[in-house]
């Protein structure tokens, strides 16, 4: 990832999508005890309104792995397993999806077989084979198509070489023995594949199709929706699938006939809109609401269909340690105590929408440990600056997306850092091109503002992808510091040797001090989400694995309208 919900998403919308947060609990209503709204199973039929502030990275589930895109692969794919179908933990659970078991280790968990569903279709009715999932997951290795989530790269085994279906040809290290029957080799044991499993670019396609950015404009469908109509950064409509049958799948509901997405809406115009629930709006969901409309969320009505809780994630600022400044661990850690984190939640609209960022992994995050390894201390700061010899100032670069909420954020951190002696130049760019610019080391600056969440229960998806530094890569790269440390990946091997989760899970929150001690990022907040859906609205509740945002594959309307 999985990029944060609330950062990576270039679709702030309640779609908030991504990963699964270990160890979440209910969500809450503003007002206190569980967040309830619309959980009246949805009847047939009607259209499901989006209201969003900005278009998705992309349709291709190669090249988007960000917060508000995740979610909505799941109305159009299928993959060999997905997350189950309901709040709290029974949405964290890994279950079958085309697959018709979670999958049989063997060689150690080093190999794994699965065999397919009968009656399983793509949308021109094309059957879905153990070809169309070789060749769905070998475009992870695709140098322009495989951009999104790390874990095709990082799990299947492949020759070095190896470039993705259109340029090297087929991965024989997917086994297809039959139509039916898919064997998969990796490239060491990982006992937790079938979690893997669940990410997008896990997606089966039709063999040969998909080159170039093919499916930005015209995915191929295997879930219970199809693309309707798509206007770039406007409006997208997804409309029923008739080769989707619903006896093979048994987490999606498929309750609505449509589902609508408004994009380029203004953040404060969405609050309105949502606040008023006029016309078709009382059929709509939107984005976490803004702080200024937090206190207009108290009375009763508004309360009836309003949820809230942590998305999950971590906000962050990665230092870039091949720079020159901040190739000194003095500097990084006198960055650290120099943040005050009051003001980046002030920033982010106050304690309501977020607290106080001091660990990597975020609450949620089964294993975590609760510590601060850099209270906010100037003087500590200053006096480290000094020891790097740099107590006469320097400058720095920092990127961030061009979205008010973010621009505050970096505001309060040019602030903090000009009482150092640190001139800050904030550097604005495009939310619909920012995590593919910060995630090509040739064009990343000093500093980034940016954001993760864990991809399922496990700490095994959060500090692995943003730490290990074999995994660097040219394009796609998630390790924003771009820190190498051999001590820190001789960890990271150890824990993925450990069979026992819960074991695990304790070692990475020990790994979170080893990597803080070397300072690499500067964990900002843990954003918290209101979410204020429409009156008609049914069957939404905040997922686990969906950062804290409405699973679509559940929600409808309670009474659909033609």
């Amino acid at each position: 990832m999985r990029r944060s919900a609330a950062l990576t998403s270039v679709t702030m919308t309640a779609v908030l999508a991504l990963s699964a947060c270990g160890g979440g609990g209910a969500a809450q209503s503003p007002g206190g005890g569980t967040g309830a709204t619309g959980q009246a199973t949805p009847a047939t039929g009607g259209t499901v309104h989006v209201l969003a502030n900005a278009d998705f990275s992309h349709l291709d589930p190669a090249r988007g792995f960000d917060g508000g895109v995740n979610n909505f692969y799941r109305l159009i794919y299928r993959g060999l397993t997905t997350f189950g179908a309901g709040p709290g933990a029974e949405g964290t659970k890994i279950v079958p999806d085309l697959a018709t078991d979670t999958g049989t280790p063997s060689n150690d968990a080093k190999t794994w077989t699965f065999t397919l569903k009968d009656n399983i279709f793509f949308e021109d009715g094309t059957p879905i084979t153990s070809e169309a999932v070789k060749f769905g997951f070998s475009r992870a290795f695709d140098p322009e198509a495989g951009i999104g989530s790390p874990y095709g790269r990082l799990l299947l085994d492949a020759p070095k070489d190896y470039k993705g279906p259109y340029l090297s040809g087929d991965l024989d290290t997917i086994e297809t023995p039959d139509p039916k029957t898919v064997v998969i080799h990796l490239k060491k044991p990982y006992a937790d594949f079938p979690s893997a499993l669940a990410l997008p670019n896990f997606t089966p396609f039709p063999k040969g199709t998909g080159a170039g950015a093919a499916f930005d404009s015209k995915p191929i469908a295997s879930g219970p929706y199809k693309l309707a109509s798509y206007q770039r950064n406007a409006s997208l409509k997804l409309e029923r699938n008739p080769q989707w049958k619903p006896e093979t799948d048994t987490v999606r509901a498929a309750r609505p006939d449509a589902f609508e997405w408004t994009f380029g809406l203004d953040p404060a115009t969405i609050d309105e809109r949502m606040l008023a629930g006029q016309g078709t709006d009382a059929d709509a969901i939107g984005q976490s609401i803004q702080a200024a409309t937090v206190a207009r969320v108290q009375t009763p009505q508004i309360k009836a269909r309003t949820l809230s809780g942590l998305n999950g994630c971590t906000t962050y600022m990665g230092l870039n340690t091949t720079k020159k400044y901040l190739k000194d661990v003095r500097v990084r850690q006198a960055i650290n105590h120099a943040i005050d984190k009051d003001t980046i939640v002030a920033a982010m609209g106050g304690s309501t929408l977020a607290e106080k960022g001091t660990s990597i992994q975020p609450p949620t995050v089964a294993g975590r440990v609760d510590y601060d390894p850099y209270p906010h201390d100037v003087a500590k700061a200053k006096q480290l600056l000094a020891d790097a010899g740099l107590s006469g100032g320097f400058s720095l670069i920092l990127d961030t997306r061009a979205q008010p909420k973010m621009a505050a954020v970096s505001v309060a951190v040019q602030e903090a850092l000009k009482q150092i002696g640190i001139d800050v130049k904030i550097n604005n760019i495009d939310a619909s091109t920012y995590y593919e610019v910060i995630g090509t080391p040739a064009k990343q600056n000093d500093m980034a503002v940016t954001g993760w969440c864990p991809d399922w229960a496990s700490g095994a998806t959060f500090l692995p992808p943003l730490f290990d530094g074999r995994n660097i890569t040219s394009k796609g790269n998630s390790n924003l510091a771009q820190i190498n440390d051999k001590a820190v990946n001789a960890k990271i091997d150890e824990i993925a040797q450990m069979t026992d989760v819960e074991q695990a899970n304790a070692a990475y929150g020990e790994l979170d001090k080893q990597i803080m001690e070397l300072a690499p990022v500067v964990p900002l907040a843990y954003e918290k989400l209101i979410l204020v859906n429409g009156a008609n609205i049914a069957g939404a509740y905040q997922s686990n694995s969906y950062s804290g945002g409405i699973d679509l594959v559940s929600v409808g309307l309670a009474k659909p309208t033609k």
